[in-house]
């Protein structure tokens, strides 16, 4: 690849990820559910997913770390110190992006994207839920009573990333109709 045509995708891959990330940002302030102690239902990993299943997962990664700070900032995100911030924005948002490049070239790379980031981000979410956030874990959850941050963390983050990721599959299969969204959900556009 000449220096040109690498230059051309490296200015492209910028532009349209900074789109992305900014609609994530909108989208993420479009909550249909906020839980109580962190995490929100939205669809704000639709655009950082399509974004890293057309440029696989450095680009993905930068752009979910990215959007990640700015959600801790703007989305007014709940932290304990800088580990809380580090795991549960930056690192686990750039984890949603690097798992949903890793399908880059593979035809079903949107879905196959958002299962691989999806679950990236839950393990990120799931660790710092038990090593972090574990010591206010509540004695009673979903009228289970917790004795294990363990188990605590496992049902809270199902909760936060489950639905994310199933309305992002949803919005997937919907947008695959639309003709052009669907050639650029294909690997041979890049």
């Amino acid at each position: 690849m000449n220096m040109y045509k690498l230059s051309k995708k490296s200015t492209r891959a910028l532009c349209e990820g900074g789109i992305m990330v900014a609609l994530a940002v909108i989208l993420g302030m479009l909550r249909l559910y906020r839980l109580p102690n962190g995490g929100s239902i939205t669809i704000a990993i639709l655009p950082l997913v399509f974004f890293a299943a057309r440029y696989g997962p450095g680009w993905g990664f930068l752009a979910g770390f990215a959007y990640g700070g700015l959600d801790y900032i703007v989305g007014h995100g709940i932290a304990i110190d800088w580990t809380s911030i580090l795991f549960d924005y930056f690192l686990s948002y750039g984890l949603l992006g690097l798992g949903a490049g890793l399908f880059h070239k593979n035809k079903y790379r949107a879905y196959i994207g958002t299962v691989a980031g999806g679950a990236l981000m839950f393990l990120s979410f799931y660790l710092v839920g038990v090593f972090i956030w574990g010591k206010y874990m509540p004695e009673e959850f979903l009228g289970l009573t917790m004795t294990s941050p363990w188990i605590y963390s496992f049902l809270y983050n199902t909760i936060s990333v489950g639905p994310n990721v199933v309305l992002t599959l949803i919005l997937f299969a919907l947008l695959h109709r639309v003709k052009p969204i669907r050639k650029q959900l294909l690997p041979e556009e890049l």
